[in-house]
């Protein structure tokens, strides 16, 4: 089988070579392909699992033909309607719509004329995040105060002029409390990590594993109801809002790093599942 990512990587995976190895320990046989490596057969039968492919942000038409190509040759894991859905972070506002507690988001569609000091001040938001619609990582993901938003409207308009933005306030509780990015593997949670808030050109800091409060799972289980018996992976990052309950921040069904190597037994349940979807095929 074959397992997606991208060369060169933007940043190193840690995943990687744990996954690797643990499949390997299990008897399957499995390598790295990049998904825009021209010299793949991405007709070939071959299962493909979707893991490090950051780069599709800046080729996105290309990695969508990408996944219908991958997904008409063989299985794809998570399957091809799912990363399709989840590529634009309009799914914030399909969330919302149906009732999932998320952190509250603009649309700025490319071309528009918004300005950022107007749309915060209808919201009554005096500390907001602009980040890309389709992003990675903390690429063009901006913090701006009340009295910095006249810098604020610049920055929105030059990148709205080439791409869809979200505009969003900002949780103090990030800083608290923290981000919790909640991994779900074949079927269930398996654990949570805190992560520190990531701006562009900023590192990420993550802790060690962490428990999964009641609060926070119910609202990951929401979100993932829909889709929960498709998905061989997942993960939700939430953070307590203004009223200190758990909002969906972001739904990643792409490419989300696990943090296997936070929690072995995450590492696992994900090899094993693999390897009995691997086993399934050949029955």
């Amino acid at each position: 089988m074959r397992i997606a990512t991208c060369k060169p990587l933007p940043e190193p995976d840690p995943d990687e070579e744990l996954l690797l190895h643990a499949l390997r320990d299990r008897g399957v046989r499995a390598r790295m392909a990049a998904w825009n490596d021209a010299r793949e057969d991405w007709d070939a039968r071959v299962p493909t699992l979707v893991r490090s492919t950051w780069d599709y942000i800046h080729h996105l038409e290309e990695f969508r033909a990408w996944i219908a190509r991958a997904s008409r040759a063989g299985p794809l894991w998570n399957p091809a309607h799912v990363l399709l859905g989840n590529l634009h972070k309009r799914y914030l506002l399909e969330l919302a719509a149906r009732g999932v507690p998320t952190v509250p988001t603009e649309l700025v569609e490319r071309g528009a004329r918004t300005r950022l000091s107007a749309l915060a001040r209808a919201r009554d938001w005096s500390d907001v995040v602009i980040k890309p619609a389709v992003g990675a990582g903390s690429f063009e993901t901006h913090r701006f105060r009340f009295d910095a938003f006249p810098t604020g409207d610049g920055v929105l308009a030059g990148l709205s002029a080439e791409r869809d933005m979200l505009v969003q306030p900002y949780l103090p509780s990030v800083e608290s409390h923290g981000e919790r990015a909640l991994v779900w593997i074949a079927g269930e949670f398996t654990h949570a990590v805190r992560k520190t808030p990531r701006f562009s050109g900023h590192s990420e800091d993550v802790s060690h594993a962490m428990p999964i409060s009641p609060a926070e799972r119910a609202v990951g289980e929401q979100a993932l109801a829909p889709l929960a018996k498709e998905l061989l992976y997942a993960r939700v990052d939430v953070a307590p809002g203004l009223d200190g309950k758990p909002q969906v921040m972001e739904l990643e069904l792409v490419e989300p790093s696990l943090f296997l190597v936070q929690h072995p037994p995450a590492l696992e349940r994900l090899a094993r599942t693999v390897r009995d979807r691997l086993g399934a095929l050949k029955d």
